[in-house]
């Protein structure tokens, strides 16, 4: 058996590529939420093909790359706000030598601070590559960057899923990130940096068991958004053990079974008793509120829906709480 988690929201209170928005750009977190919302309708309404959730990650680098951003920034911003879910170093230090691994759609260095800290083994953990050295911005095509930015923070907010003109705002979306973003240096980013959301994650768990010569029935995957459907998925259909954590409507839409808590402890509990007893460790640690089987009528899964995201928003906080 091996146990894969994904880091923000299971082990980390972060967002990191949200908070280096904030920091960085004028309103960024208004900006990166409308990204954000723009990523989950391409990933989840239209299924546009060739994206997958998480991408957000490679389409605000130009618009980062715009505001300064540089390799050194980002490393010293995620080693500064890296924030830990209470408990959740102790789970990391615990379980180093077991067959742990992490799979996160958060930039390279935040994982490399989390690791720092925790002493979590890097070669056990899958991330995006991320370098801000790959382009060099001409102030022609920074005056091209600075207009579609501002033309972006100007479009009225949008729901997800669309209705009535939220899809016109994300039709010139489209035109900007896979038309005009492109012909420029910075559409370098869209083309070589590869996030690891999605069928990626996914990808990683498949990666994982062929190193250790384990079906993907032997597999434990713990994941809370978007970006974790098809790990979820994959692993459930294999018959292993799969686990929305402190999750949105889309992971508890994938996985078998939920769990909510504010501290990690109860994660370590878990990983504990799936390495020793598998999926029965579910039956021994059910608990109504906390843990249990994610249910398969409909309104008693939308019950746990309201439950599990308003009790995300608590921990996390609105903003990061709210993201896809």
């Amino acid at each position: 058996m091996f146990l894969a988690f994904d880091c923000e929201g299971p082990i980390t209170l972060n967002d990191n590529a949200f908070e280096f928005c904030k920091a960085l750009l004028p309103r960024g977190d208004t900006f990166f939420t409308k990204i954000s919302r723009f990523d989950d309708y391409l990933a989840d309404i239209k299924k546009k093909s060739g994206y997958k959730a998480g991408d957000t990650l490679k389409l605000i680098l130009p618009f980062l790359k715009l505001f300064g951003a540089d390799n050194e920034k980002l490393r010293e911003f995620s080693r500064k706000t890296l924030l830990f879910l209470p408990g959740a170093i102790e789970f990391l230090k615990e379980f180093r030598d077991k067959p742990l691994y992490i799979i996160s759609t958060s930039y390279k260095p935040y994982l490399e601070a989390l690791c720092e800290v925790s002493g979590f083994p890097m070669e056990r953990v899958f991330c995006t590559e991320v370098d801000f050295d790959l382009i060099n911005l001409s102030k022609a095509e920074e005056k091209i960057l600075k207009k579609l930015f501002d033309e972006i923070q100007e479009m009225p907010s949008f729901e997800i899923p669309p209705a009535g003109q939220d899809y016109a705002v994300l039709d010139r979306l489209e035109e900007i990130f896979f038309e005009e973003i492109p012909k420029l240096e910075a559409g370098k980013f869209l083309k070589v940096v590869n996030p690891v959301g999605g069928k990626e994650k996914a990808r990683a768990c498949m990666q994982i068991a062929k190193a250790l010569n384990l079906p993907l029935q032997n597999a434990f995957y713990c994941g809370d958004s978007i970006t974790d459907t098809e790990a979820l998925q994959l692993i459930k259909e294999a018959g292993g053990i799969s686990l929305a954590f402190n999750a949105n409507r889309y992971a508890l839409k994938s996985a078998e079974f939920f769990a909510l808590s504010e501290n990690a402890r109860l994660l370590g509990e878990i990983a504990k008793m799936v390495l020793e007893k598998g999926r029965d460790a579910f039956i021994i640690l059910s608990d109504e509120e906390k843990i249990g089987k994610i249910p398969e009528d409909k309104e008693s899964f939308e019950e746990l829906v309201k439950k599990s995201e308003s009790f995300r928003k608590k921990v996390r906080g609105v903003q990061i709480g709210a993201l896809g």
